[in-house]
């Protein structure tokens, strides 16, 4: 199974139009993997690219449409180029001439969302090099690498450009500190319908594969066959993590010596901020039924029966606080840019998406003074059992 596009790093190629970001991706990753041509607006949506490079590892490219792109459609080409700087780990901006207030305003608008940048200046081998590099330092107190994409020179001191630009990123454990070396874990894993038969969702995938590593004992169950399990061990697991949605059954059933958490939970604090996802639960409580929530899922599958975020979590915030509760669901990369016509926004887990971009979600959310919590949290809190929930706290 190849690295998910969630754990790979995203590497987001911006610039004006026909500055030679499609080629510059050609040479890093020596395939043609965008179209170049002299036309401007070649590159419409963003084009996604799952690459392995040396030192960096599993990466995901992301070739954009030129920001300057004008006319109606330019204008939703360079939409889709600004959805994709919420994404992007490390952000590549091109330039094959001195930057103009355009540029200005994106250079801006990629520091505003904390992502490290790398300016590049293409075509050298027929640009005025030294007065564009004079020009980019003036502007934005940055240093050039300068590329040539036919010839490939440049290209050895971008890539490790992009190495060092990650050497100082901070690995996030999906299970942190609450287990370690030798512990038994027990998984509570309820054949999701959302789930193709003979698979088991990602979270789930990827939390055995951390417990693996940390050379843990791993028992997993459904909730129906969790007594038995437990009965089949000589001690209680040190920690049970559940679907979510079997939160309640499965704390009825747990020994009081095991730590409880979920899926959704975990996944919380590994692709955003557990704190703010706890904090942002209380809103619930400031609901009425004139109140407006938000839920917000990364992937965008067909919802089946008794979905968690488009049936479940509705149901039980009605139950609670009334049915006239507006309720709105997004899915995917929509998520509205004006938050504040909704009381509460609720999250999925975000397994579908890389850290920064959930990140960035919370972000505007806060900016915004809007309360965001998470999928798992909600369940929990609605149950009343928020406070016996534990998270990592490393």
């Amino acid at each position: 199974m190849s690295t998910p596009s969630s754990e790979r790093t995203h590497i987001g190629i911006f610039g004006r139009s026909n500055c030679g970001k499609s080629s510059l991706l050609n040479s890093l990753t020596g395939q043609q993997f965008a179209v170049v041509s002299p036309i401007a607006g070649t590159t419409t949506d963003p084009v996604s690219k799952p690459m392995e490079i040396n030192g960096l590892g599993a990466c995901v490219l992301i070739d954009t449409a030129g920001y300057d792109d004008s006319g109606e459609l330019g204008q939703l080409r360079v939409s889709k180029t600004t959805e994709a700087m919420d994404r992007c780990d490390v952000a590549v901006v091109v330039f094959c001439q001195s930057p103009t207030e355009e540029d200005s305003r994106r250079i801006e608008q990629l520091k505003s969302k904390n992502i490290p940048i790398i300016i590049v200046i293409n075509k050298i081998d027929i640009v005025d090099y030294n007065t564009i590099v004079k020009d980019i330092k003036a502007s934005f107190g940055l240093t050039a690498i300068g590329v040539c994409s036919l010839t490939g020179e440049g290209i050895d001191t971008l890539r490790n450009a992009l190495i060092n630009s990650q050497k100082d990123r901070s690995e996030v454990s999906i299970t942190g500190d609450l287990c370690q070396a030798g512990d038994v874990v027990m998984l509570i894993m309820p054949q999701d319908p959302q789930a193709p038969k003979g698979r088991l969702i990602l979270p789930q995938v990827q939390t055995t594969r951390e417990l693996l590593d940390k050379n843990c004992t791993i028992i997993s169950s459904t909730v129906e066959g969790m007594a038995a399990a437990l009965a089949a061990l000589k001690q209680p697991p040190k920690l049970i993590i559940t679907d979510s949605q079997a939160f309640k059954a499965v704390y009825e059933l747990k020994p009081a010596e095991s730590l409880l958490t979920s899926f959704s939970v975990l996944m919380a604090g590994y692709k955003g901020d557990i704190k703010t996802f706890i904090d942002g639960a209380s809103a619930i409580d400031r609901l009425t039924p004139s109140s407006h929530v938000l839920i917000a899922e990364a992937c965008t599958h067909a919802p089946m029966s008794e979905d968690i975020g488009r049936v479940k979590i509705p149901r039980m915030l009605r139950n609670k606080i009334g049915n006239e509760l507006k309720i709105s669901i997004v899915a995917g990369s929509d998520f509205p840019e004006d938050l504040t016509p909704y009381d509460l926004i609720i999250h999925c887990g975000g397994c579908m998406f890389n850290r920064k971009h959930v990140l960035n979600r919370i972000e505007q959310a806060r900016s915004q003074g809007i309360a965001i919590t998470n999928y798992g949290i909600v369940v929990a809190y609605i149950n009343k059992i928020i406070n016996k929930v534990v998270y990592p706290t490393e």
